[in-house]
This record gives C-alpha cells, structure tokens and sequence, in this order.
C-alpha cells in the first residue's frame, strides 16, 4: 500500500480524529480511505447519470408534456394491477 501525506488544519485534523473515536474506523488513515472510496462511487454515479441524461437529449424529443405521460403511466400501472 502507498502513503500519502497530507496537510490539515488543526480542526480539520481533529475532526478526522474524532470520527475514530466511536471504533467504526480503526485510524485516521482508514477514515480517509472511506471517504476517497464514496467519492470514486459518487463519481461513478453522477459520470452514468450524466452519460444518461445525454443518451436522452440525443434520443430525441417528445410533444408529450410531463402531465400526459405520467397520466398514461398511471393509467398503465392500473390496467398491470387489474390484469394481475
């Protein structure tokens, strides 16, 4: 494993300090691991909601408003729950 040092200010270096205190994280160095593992999956997330939203803005548009579709979803769901 590589180390890497890094500079805080006192009260951040004490904050980090007291999310080790309750033992859900054996040091600091385990604390900030977790954080950097949340922000590659957050990444993660918002690169495939991104790559998302893109697919729909070249798929097309639609004359539908929100409304109409969401009534004809609803309506939908109810036509699946009555067939079941």
């Amino acid at each position: 494993m590589a180390t890497m040092n890094i500079s805080l200010p006192d009260q951040m270096k004490a904050w980090v300090e007291a999310q080790t205190k309750d033992g859900k994280y054996a040091n600091s160095s385990d604390y900030v691991r977790d954080l950097v593992r949340k922000a590659i999956e957050r990444d993660a997330k918002e690169e495939a909601m991104a790559e998302r939203i893109r697919e729909a803005y070249d798929s097309g548009f639609v004359e539908k408003t929100i409304d109409e579709f969401m009534d004809e979803a609803w309506a939908a769901a109810q036509q699946a729950d009555v067939a079941e």
